[in-house]
């Protein structure tokens, strides 16, 4: 039997296809530091998805940079809400957006 809320959107912001290349840091569990260039599946106001190679947990730190239309650099934390095996040994990561920096 259906509900009327099975079929429905249930992340907090619609999500746009978009290729954006980014930066994305962290730390790996003994602690080194890591860095990885990517780019976007989609995004929203509130998060992104995006393919790593490196390992990351739910629950993790992650920090992402990127550079607008002007060249200008912009950069965010994010905690990883969602980790997926995906192609070639790589995993498809969802983050939130838990801190935009201000530039």
């Amino acid at each position: 039997m259906s509900t009327p809320y099975q079929n429905e959107e249930r992340r907090f912001a619609l999500r746009m296809a978009l290729r954006l290349p980014i930066v994305v840091s962290g730390r790996a569990e003994d602690g080194a530091a890591w860095s990885e260039p990517t780019e976007t599946d989609d995004i929203s106001t509130s998060g992104a998805l995006f393919h790593l190679n490196q390992k990351v947990n739910i629950g993790e730190k992650l920090y992402i940079r990127a550079h607008r239309p002007d060249g200008g650099p912009t950069e965010a934390t994010a905690t990883v809400v969602r980790v997926s095996p995906a192609i070639y040994g790589t995993a498809r990561v969802g983050v939130q957006i838990v801190e935009p920096a201000e530039n």
